[in-house]
């Protein structure tokens, strides 16, 4: 089996969802996740904060420096992850199409390099 990243492309410049729709997002999503469980194809998931909570750290000539904010300047940021395991890409094809119309955004999908799981 193989693990497949399915990261939830997040548009910080759309409006921000009511409290009820907030909610009812967060229910199909644990759905989703709940069947992920279940099919034995769930390994973790995880929301993060909007990316101004973020610090980059980034190396240069032996040492590092840290800044606030988003590593790259853009409305869409990382806003969460399912890390799964499936059998081949169209099984993780399937897992992203259910979990991007739980949560109403896109989903990228990207494998894991296989020598990390050796």
């Amino acid at each position: 089996m193989k693990k497949y990243l399915l990261a939830v492309q997040f548009d910080e410049s759309a409006p921000v969802l009511s409290e009820e729709d907030m909610q009812e997002q967060m229910a199909r999503t644990a759905k989703v996740t709940a069947e992920m469980q279940s099919a034995g194809s769930w390994v973790f998931v995880g929301g993060l904060l909007p990316s101004p909570a973020t610090t980059v750290v980034r190396p240069g000539n032996g040492v590092t420096t840290m800044t606030d904010g988003p590593f790259a300047e853009t409305k869409e940021q990382l806003g969460g992850f399912w890390v799964i395991l499936c059998d081949d890409l169209d099984q993780a094809l399937s897992w992203a199409e259910k979990c991007a119309l739980a949560c109403g955004s896109p989903i990228e999908v990207r494998p894991f390099e296989d020598a990390q799981w050796k």
